[in-house]
């Protein structure tokens, strides 16, 4: 494959020979004077992933709907300054070092009691008060139109032990799929749960609610939450509760009921246990249709589990873009991850990284149309 740099002006652009193509162009500073960088990813098709280096933010993500139109269906501010003010959303942010809520906010780990950040009640929350979300991030653009991102983090940081070297490609394809792949190392023993935390509208940026999407996952069971939203360490079965999405369902069917699960979530906010099949590889593991738009997205990952969030705790107070306001189920969250508070529950997949080992991990975002029941890329 033949590749062409281009310079322009303070702006750069790696193109392939095939059209995947990627530009540079400063978003804005840090207080210190550091610049922050936008990179735009586009296909041939003209999809756009924009990606910044503060946090590692999407902040646009433009696919077309059934008709061909383009629009951002992810949730966001319009400047850096916004993301650097709202420490409350992590709209389209990377989470570490552990994505989700750590209990008590604390866990052992070689014998050792390791203290967090409380920033969640007594729990600790992704990552802590200055998570990843929050880091600026090395950016490195590669020659095939992908960006890699990496970030340090230092033995101690937020609570956590060892040296952390994190690396993060945000990678677009000619079919539509956005690819996210993870890596780390550590110099001493440690935990890791990364995911991206973006808020999907199908519909457009601000343009309603998500309530009546059809919501489809590959998920047999889930983990059931106390009042601190904390998993309580069961693994339930959904058939017969509102948590059944193995067939495509509203979100607006049963987010309002009595069960105990949705009131505690305030609407669905919990993790799913993904089905994996034999052999490894990455599993289709939610599938989101939005009838208007007739807009599809699929999620598929290695990851054991699947945090589903309704935005529960929007409610109107955050401006987003364009000066919009964002209420309550504006957008839903497909968190691909190992499940909350594993550190604290042996029975759940390991969540320890060690010297010599490399944390590995992928999710693609694969998006679609649907019109009159037939599907296209």
């Amino acid at each position: 494959m033949r590749f062409a740099v281009l310079a322009i002006a303070g702006l750069s652009m790696y193109a392939s020979a095939e059209g995947a193509t990627i530009k540079k162009a400063q978003y804005g500073k840090m207080p210190g004077g550091e610049a922050i960088y936008a990179f735009t990813l586009s296909n041939a098709a003209g999809m756009q992933a924009t990606v910044i280096n503060y946090g590692g933010i999407v902040v646009s993500l433009k696919v077309p709907d059934k008709n061909g139109a383009m629009s951002d269906v992810v949730l966001g501010h319009d400047s850096l300054p916004d993301y650097q003010a709202d420490r409350k959303t992590y709209f389209g942010a990377l989470i570490g070092r552990y994505a989700n809520r750590i209990g008590n906010a604390q866990f052992k780990l070689d014998g050792k009691t390791y203290h967090l950040a409380k920033n969640d009640g007594k729990n600790s929350l992704h990552g802590g008060t200055e998570g990843f979300n929050r880091r600026v991030w090395t950016p490195r653009e590669l020659p095939d139109g992908a960006l890699e991102l990496t970030y340090l983090s230092k033995d101690g940081e937020e609570g956590y032990p060892g040296n952390l070297k994190a690396t993060v490609v945000y990678r677009l394809n000619s079919a539509n799929t956005l690819r996210i792949e993870y890596s780390a190392t550590t110099d001493k023993d440690t935990v890791i749960n990364l995911t991206n935390h973006t808020y999907f509208n199908l519909h457009g940026n601000g343009e309603g609610d998500i309530l009546h999407n059809l919501v489809e996952l590959n998920a047999n069971q889930f983990t059931p939450i106390d009042s601190g939203l904390i998993p309580t360490g069961e693994l339930r079965n959904v058939a017969g509760t509102p948590f059944d999405f193995r067939k495509p369902m509203a979100p607006a069917t049963h987010i309002n009921s009595n069960d105990e699960q949705i009131r505690l979530g305030k609407g669905y906010d919990m993790n799913f246990v993904i089905n994996h099949v034999a052999g490894g590889g990455l599993t289709r593991a939610a599938r989101v249709t939005d009838p208007q738009s007739g807009r599809v997205l699929e999620v598929w990952t290695d990851q054991p589990g699947i945090q589903f969030y309704t935005g529960n705790f929007l409610d109107g107070t955050v401006k987003g873009k364009g000066g919009k306001a964002y209420p309550q189920h504006a957008a839903l969250c497909l968190e691909t991850q190992h499940y909350p508070d594993s550190p604290n529950k042996p029975s759940f997949p390991t969540t320890e990284l060690k010297p010599g080992q490399t944390y590995k991990t992928a999710t693609e975002w694969r998006f679609s149309t649907v019109t009159n029941g037939s599907s296209k890329r």
